[in-house]
């Protein structure tokens, strides 16, 4: 099998400007963030970062998802129900970590950064939701949830009071708390 050519500095370079991005984050906090600072600590030019991101807020979230995705996996025990339980708790417990309640200052600052509200929107939240998604549509396919459920409203039904939690009234997001919410909800959606 003959190897492919390529830069493999490319990739280097990516994942250096990746992780400044999200170290500085948690140092510093979005707003202190800039494109010169991560350039310099990733040791790169201003002009390679813009070569594949279009701004500060679309570096800083891939930089954040860069580092956080392995700690939100999937899970697949074969229940839907036991599913959306591990992924609605696992989300709550890293959104209740230092690395997690970054996500809290990046929505509060995307409420006057239209370009970080549109980042974290299509960059975090939206594959978040298309991993909920699956497991609902799974849930409907197997006959554990109703059929003409309305998944996008599903979704906000479980996931939404975590946000509540989190973002306005500081409530609790232990496991039992998250669990008893997902079970409420699960009470209107099971087949």
């Amino acid at each position: 099998m003959e190897r492919k050519r390529g830069r493999p500095r490319n990739t280097e370079a990516k994942n250096a400007i990746l992780k400044a991005s999200y170290d500085l984050l948690l140092e510093m906090g979005f707003a202190a963030v800039t494109v010169e600072k991560i350039a310099e600590q990733a040791q790169v030019s201003k002009a390679t970062i813009y070569k594949w991101w279009p701004n500060k807020a679309a570096v800083v979230m891939d930089g954040y998802l860069y580092a956080a995705n392995a700690r939100l996996p999937v899970p697949d025990t074969g229940s839907a129900k036991e599913d959306i339980l591990i992924h609605a708790g696992t989300l709550a417990q890293f959104l209740s970590s230092r690395e997690g309640k970054v996500i809290t200052e990046l929505i509060g600052e995307g409420q006057s950064d239209a370009g970080l509200a549109e980042a974290y929107r299509s960059r975090y939240f939206g594959p978040r939701r298309q991993e909920a998604w699956k497991l609902f549509e799974q849930g409907i396919d197997k006959g554990e949830l109703k059929q003409e459920l309305d998944i996008g409203s599903c979704i906000d039904l479980v996931y939404g009071p975590i946000f509540y939690r989190l973002l306005l009234t500081g409530g609790e997001l232990g496991e039992e708390s998250v669990r008893a919410l997902v079970l409420l909800a699960f009470e209107g959606i099971e087949a």
